[in-house]
């Protein structure tokens, strides 16, 4: 325990241990993000897709879980880090002109506030529905293409994946560094890697909201859910 709390307090652990949470990060929302692209499927994928998420409830509790530790573990050590750099330079640099640096290192700090807000407000709206307008149980095709039908909660959600890929190029190259995968290079900015993850990530989001706002999810009747059930269970037997 004694090992484990030094290495938390240590400016090299905080910044392991975003980088581990940082993957961890990556990973959800890459499966997150092919999951929402069964929404161009229509409206029985994504309810059978729901339906395969509640079947197996103990493991999603446990992702759940484990997610919100690591965005926890992430937010507390970039917190951490930034008080203790600001310690150790409490003030500041009469002209700051850093030789490499890009937009995305530049908003790494507000862009994670934004996504923190973003996380809560996707949790009420898309998962407990409490802000939901017209939330269905185990109806995602129409939570989704309801809930993003206002131009105001689309432009939130772009704005969102805007700073998701931001976070992702400068945090994705990060990672890299900090485990040492990547070694110093004389084109610091030539980070590929983290440049197609972002793109991909981003891009990928970015096109649900955007395909709902063009009308390209056609409307349907709201899934009840017992009768759904029952639908699906019949269609399973034939």
């Amino acid at each position: 325990m004694y090992a484990l709390t030094r290495f938390w307090q240590s400016t090299i652990g905080k910044k392991i241990v975003m980088a581990v949470t940082g993957i961890v990060g990556i990973l959800f929302v890459l499966g997150h993000m092919s999951g929402n692209f069964l929404m161009f499927k229509g409206q029985g994928a994504m309810h059978d897709y729901a339906l395969l998420l509640r079947t197996s409830m103990p493991l999603l509790w446990a992702v759940r879980l484990g997610l919100l530790a690591a965005v926890a573990l992430h937010a507390l050590a970039a917190y951490q880090l930034t008080m203790q750099s600001r310690a150790a330079r409490p003030q500041g640099y009469a002209v700051k002109n850093p030789q490499v640096t890009t937009l995305a290192a530049k908003t790494i700090r507000w862009g994670g506030v934004l996504l923190l807000v973003f996380i809560v407000f996707h949790i009420l709206h898309m998962t407990l529905g409490t802000v939901h307008p017209q939330f269905t149980h185990l109806d995602p095709y129409n939570n989704l293409r309801i809930g993003l039908a206002s131009p105001l909660v689309a432009g939130f959600y772009l704005l969102a994946m805007a700073a998701l890929g931001l976070h992702l190029y400068h945090g994705g190259w990060a990672v890299l560094r900090t485990l040492g995968v990547a070694r110093p290079s004389a084109s610091p900015l030539k980070r590929r890697v983290a440049l197609l993850l972002a793109i991909i990530v981003a891009g990928g989001f970015a096109i649900i909201p955007l395909a709902t706002l063009a009308g390209m999810f056609p409307e349907a009747p709201a899934l009840v859910e017992g009768a759904a059930d029952s639908h699906t269970a019949a269609a399973e037997t034939h």
